[in-house]
């Protein structure tokens, strides 16, 4: 399977045909998938929190224990808007076993250990989904034209993600262009790391680019994403 991200958008974007064929395009060009792992900018919380889905719940569990990787069950926790709307648009069936799981740090080398850990749930049939922004400044919102910082930053994250140069991906912080401007806060843009370090060494595709109010709109690492 494919490794995704993607820019989940906010739940008025059920309402734009655009959006929504282009996200339902995206699904019916990838192999069926049995269950989807969702890592969603939206779920913040150490230990590494697993939400419902038993099934996919223990096998995460163990890959991560494999990785010494401390995790904690949740399964009352419901799916953020991460996860719900860009599902709702690709699989509107809602026949797949969905398991989302948290951010449990901002830290890029913890978060690319994580993705790692995941990496052997692709032979499995698992979709794995990183669900962000590659730019996310809400104070910096314009309906007029791109600022040149997300285009510059945009351009970057594309550049290394593809050339697989996680170690400049790991360290965008201090190497990326327009970042302090990009990503006020980073929690938006961390599931891409998770994403690259699930499918280190896969063909990278943008099958779905551009700019919606400024920010970043779908983007994929791997047969749409990282695959």
């Amino acid at each position: 399977m494919p490794v995704l991200f993607q820019a989940h958008g906010a739940p008025p974007l059920l309402d734009d045909a655009q959006w929504v064929t282009e996200l339902a395009d995206w699904a019916k060009a990838l192999p069926r998938p049995k269950a989807i792992v969702v890592v969603s900018a939206h779920w913040e919380a150490r230990p590494l929190s697993i939400g419902a889905a038993p099934d996919v719940a223990a096998r995460l569990r163990g890959l991560m224990q494999t990785a010494g990787i401390e995790t904690i069950d949740e399964p009352e926790r419901g799916l953020d808007h991460g996860t719900y709307v860009p599902l709702m648009c690709m699989y509107p069936e809602a026949e797949l076993p969905v398991l989302q799981i948290s951010l449990p740090s901002m830290d890029p080398k913890e978060l690319f250990a994580m993705g790692k850990a995941l990496a052997p749930l692709r032979d499995e049939g698992v979709l794995v989904i990183g669900s962000g922004f590659i730019t996310h400044n809400l104070r910096a919102l314009s309906l007029r034209e791109t600022p040149a910082w997300a285009s510059d930053f945009d351009q970057w994250t594309t550049d290394v993600v593809s050339r697989h140069d996680h170690d400049a991906l790991v360290d965008y912080r201090a190497k990326a262009p327009g970042v302090r401007e990009s990503l006020p806060t980073h929690e938006h843009f961390v599931p891409l790391i998770v994403a690259a370090a699930a499918a280190p060494d896969a063909r990278v595709t943008w099958p779905i680019t551009g700019f919606w109010w400024g920010r970043r709109d779908d983007a994929a690492v791997g047969a749409a994403g990282v695959g």
